[in-house]
């Protein structure tokens, strides 16, 4: 059995080395073999008697032929769409090539070949060019391998950032450097992805910073996108909407246009572009890419947009055009600094097919250029095989009918080719080249030993050195340009500068002239927008007036901004601030509060000084309860008056004129009082008006209670069987004096302790301030008035008592029915006081005080002071007095009553009804 295992595995070895040597076989046939097929490339090459050679890639033709579904086998596709800006690119650089060649300070012992090809503005085609530069054959199916003749140094190209980016991931790989001119994508900065590309062009990040400053200057907040289906739209709009979102402005819509043409994505970017509020629109993508979408909004009729232009198209023969003009006029972006290229006017005319039979580029250039066919050419003419806005695709094969002559002028033409008045992504061709030429002149003066190299500090040497060796000096080359500007790559092979802001305007001969309105320059410390004095930009508007694209208008003062569900910032609703809340500046997101002394306006716009509120003097109210109090206080200094002139007849003497006298003086004090309660309170108004309220009722009251206590002890003796002790004169008054010395103690206390002071009450009234008096102790305040009250509990009781007393002038009456008069008005006055504010609380509180100064005036000396004006015939001893026992000579009655209720005789009233 394990000899017949071992049999197997020797059988299998030998059956598996044998079928090792048959593919060895075939492979080795396979090599001596013709090639299978080659890359359908065109373009020009100068590689003889050259050191060295640097290629180019330029987008002569604008798209390739759509391959023929009907053959299987792959093939490189076929070109289309002669393109003769880019065909002026790569005139550029061979102009650029032959004038290095020419100078003795560049590379003096050294001469630079070229071989060019056209990328078609496809990414196939860059891939094609990329792989003949790294084999040196053009073979579909290729072996890398190094390049056989002329050494290749670098690459200049390619065209857009698509083709860029496809051409540096392969060589990247060999570390062959690569410098584009007009590649501006912002990921070709990563040197992880793509270590050995650089480029004479700014980076896209400065051009969306740009646009979003730009959009910022006018005023803008809504504004749509339309990109190219490309790296160049994709990473560009990407960029653009992160700034856009840092400066807190909205993206409106966001589409993109198709590079192969579809209906179905354009009409939905035409859509979005036509339904859209959004008055302003990007457009990120390339003039080839965003021929289609301008004839379809020619098609649509949309107008009045504004479009922000990249540097991409914004000076593009191929769009600006008059016709053009209705529905993209106006339109303001960013372009690359324009330069003059001494003798390349010159040299862009020297060109002929009769030169180079071969020559298929120059060939086609001239058919397209002059509307005709060479003769015995086989290069198509007018070949498109777009599919057109109708769906239906078309295939234009046919050849012209009229021959060229080879006669025709240059002179004659008015296309791009020949136009070097906006010399601007062609200059950047002429850096990118001279990029190249100064490196390897670096190369060519390094001294061995100096080197930058490791071990030894060695040199490279040409034409012999490696591509990462040669692009070590890439990275730090700097050199002058021809119009004397500074040509310097930093680390990330960006450069920095500025860019024109042009904006597309009509010229005297009806065509589109780019205007210069301002620049946007950026260096590492510098990022600024200017724009030109006295410049004049054209707004393709209805009013031709600057647009307005916006959303939601902005919220004027006086309103907030709310956020609207699920929709972006941008759009908002204008919420009125809450009172007491302000927004001074329009688009203002919250409202601010007012400080304390402060009320929002009736347009929540400002903040406005808050109305003070008080009883003032100069208020109808406050006039008209001051009045009061003086005539108060002068009825009450009239009485006093009145006794002090009548003291001495037998009504005055009968009450007790000296206790009058203080009742009226406490009366008139107390009206004046309700004064300090008027006014705009402060400190000394506030300590002294509940002050001088107490002491003087307590005054007033004490008075009552001695002249009650005396009539209670009157009553007392008259209906007592026995005797009695009366009370001494001088009691009422040491009462008087107590009552006076009790509050003076109570009110010092509380001016000492918890003094009164002013207040801002704000609570009461938002847009006012009650200037107020903050009694300071509730508890003091309520124990000072609480002896008040009590005394005037005391005088009611004594008074109620003493009520039946036979008197000709009813004096417990009167004094009962003041008291009762007292508390109707204090007793009503509390529910009053606690239900109203401001200066109406303060007016209740000199009502009460009037009203019960006048209650007590009235009942009290009002009958009196009526017997002694105006019925002087019974303020007479017979009619007022009476024999007093004289046991009880020291009660003062106001009649003979109690002497008559003493000896069981009645007194006849002597009053008269």
């Amino acid at each position: 059995m394990a000899s017949r295992k071992r049999c197997l595995v020797l059988g299998l070895l030998a059956f598996l080395w044998a079928g090792l040597a048959s593919e060895g076989s075939e492979k080795q046939e396979e090599e001596t073999c013709r090639l299978l097929g080659r890359f359908d490339l065109n373009g020009y090459v100068d590689a003889q008697n050259h050191s060295l050679v640097i290629g180019g890639l330029f987008p002569i033709h604008a798209r390739t032929i759509p391959p023929n579904e009907s053959i299987l086998e792959p093939v490189s596709a076929k070109c289309e769409g002669f393109n003769f800006r880019g065909f002026r690119w790569m005139k550029t650089m061979i102009h650029t090539i032959k004038e290095i060649n020419q100078r003795k300070d560049i590379l003096p012992s050294i001469t630079l070949g070229y071989q060019i090809f056209d990328s078609c503005s496809t990414i196939s085609k860059t891939m094609e060019s990329a792989m003949v530069f790294l084999t040196g054959q053009e073979e579909n199916k290729p072996n890398i391998r190094n390049s056989t003749g002329a050494y290749l140094a670098g690459i200049v190209g390619s065209g857009g950032s698509s083709l860029s980016i496809a051409a540096s991931r392969i060589l990247g790989l060999y570390f062959l450097p690569q410098v584009g001119y007009a590649s501006t994508c912002s990921i070709l900065s990563d040197k992880f992805q793509f270590p050995t590309y650089v480029r004479t062009v700014a980076s896209d990040k400065f051009q969306s910073m740009a646009m979003v400053k730009l959009i910022q200057h006018f005023g803008w907040v809504w504004v749509g996108t339309i990109a190219g289906d490309d790296d160049y739209g994709k990473y560009g709009v990407k960029i653009f909407k992160e700034h856009m979102e840092n400066a807190n402005l909205c993206v409106a819509f966001s589409e993109t246009i198709p590079k192969v043409y579809s209906n179905e994505k354009m009409q939905r970017a035409v859509q979005a572009v036509k339904n859209s509020t959004a008055r302003v629109v990007v457009l990120y993508a390339s003039d080839l890419d965003l021929h289609p979408f301008m004839l379809e909004m020619v098609h649509h009729n949309i107008t009045h947009r504004t479009w922000i232009a990249t540097e991409a198209w914004i000076t593009s023969a191929l769009l600006a055009k008059p016709e053009y003009f209705p529905y993209f006029g106006g339109s303001i972006g960013f372009a690359i600094p324009r330069s003059d290229i001494p003798g390349l006017k010159e040299f862009l005319y020297d060109v002929h097919p009769s030169r180079d039979p071969d020559d298929v580029l120059t060939i086609e250039f001239w058919q397209t250029a002059f509307n005709c066919t060479w003769p015995n050419s086989s290069v198509p003419y007018n070949v498109d095989h777009r599919v057109n806005m109708t769906g239906k695709e078309d295939r234009l094969y046919s050849m012209s009918d009229k021959l060229c002559t080879g006669q025709e002028k240059l002179e004659d033409l008015k296309n791009t080719y020949l136009d070097v008045s906006q010399l601007r992504i062609t200059n950047n061709v002429k850096q990118a080249v001279y990029t190249l030429a100064h490196t390897l002149d670096h190369l060519s003066r390094c001294e061995e030993g100096q080197g930058p190299f490791i071990p030894g500090n060695t040199c490279a040497y040409i034409p012999d050195f490696d591509p990462w060796q040669l692009m070590f000096y890439v990275k730090t080359v700097q050199f002058t340009t021809h119009d004397g500007k500074t040509m310097q790559i930093d680390k990330n092979g960006d450069v920095m500068g500025h860019y024109d802001i042009l904006n597309w305007q009509l010229d005297d001969n009806g065509e589109i002239a780019f205007m210069k309105v301002g620049e946007y320059i950026f260096t590492e410390n510098k990022f600024e927008l200017v724009f030109t004095k006295n410049s004049t930009i054209f707004w393709n508007t209805e009013s031709s007036q600057l647009p307005h694209s916006v959303c939601t208008d902005v919220c004027l003062p006086g309103t907030r901004k709310g956020i609207r569900q699920g929709e972006p910032i941008c759009c908002f609703e204008c919420i009125p601030c809450a009172d007491g809340y302000v927004s001074e500046k329009a688009g203002q997101r919250e409202c601010e509060p007012c400080s304390e002394d402060y009320w929002s306006n009736v347009q929540k716009s400002q903040c406005v000084l808050k109305e003070v509120e008080f009883l003032a003097y100069d208020d109808a109210l406050g006039l008209t309860l001051a009045v009061l109090a003086v005539f108060g206080a002068l009825v009450a200094l009239a009485v006093m008056v009145v006794y002090v002139v009548h003291r001495r007849t037998p009504l005055v003497r009968a009450n007790g004129w000296e206790l009058s006298l203080l009742m009226q003086a406490s009366l008139a004090t107390t009206a004046l009082s309700s004064m300090l309660f008027i006014g705009k309170p402060c400190t000394w108004s506030c300590m002294a008006r509940q002050v001088t309220l107490a002491l003087g009722f307590s005054l007033c009251l004490s008075c009552t209670l001695g002249k009650t206590l005396s009539l209670f002890f009157a009553y007392r003796i008259s209906r007592s069987k026995t005797r009695l002790i009366s009370m001494h004169p001088i009691c009422p008054k040491i009462i008087v004096l107590l009552s006076v010395l009790v509050e003076i103690g109570i009110c010092t206390t509380y001016l000492v302790f918890k003094p009164p002071k002013v207040y801002k009450n704000m609570e009461s009234q938002n847009i006012k301030i009650i200037l107020e008096c903050d009694e300071g102790s509730l508890e003091f305040l309520c124990f000072t008035f609480g002896v008040d009250a009590f005394l005037a509990l005391l005088c009611f009781l004594t008074a109620f008592v003493a009520r039946r007393l036979p008197d000709n002038y009813y004096e417990g009456k009167c004094i009962t029915f003041g008291m009762l008069v007292f508390f109707i008005v204090w007793i009503s006055f509390v529910p009053a006081y606690l239900s109203t504010k401001g200066k109406f609380k303060v007016a209740v509180e000199i009502f009460a005080i009037l009203a019960s100064s006048y209650g007590l005036l009235g009942c009290m000396f009002a009958p009196k002071c009526f017997i002694i004006l105006l019925r002087p015939e019974r303020n007479t001893d017979e009619v007022v007095g009476g024999r007093v026992p004289t046991l009880d000579r020291s009660i003062q009655l106001t009649s003979a009553s109690v002497s008559s209720e003493l000896n069981n005789t009645t007194v006849s009233t002597v009053l008269d009804h």
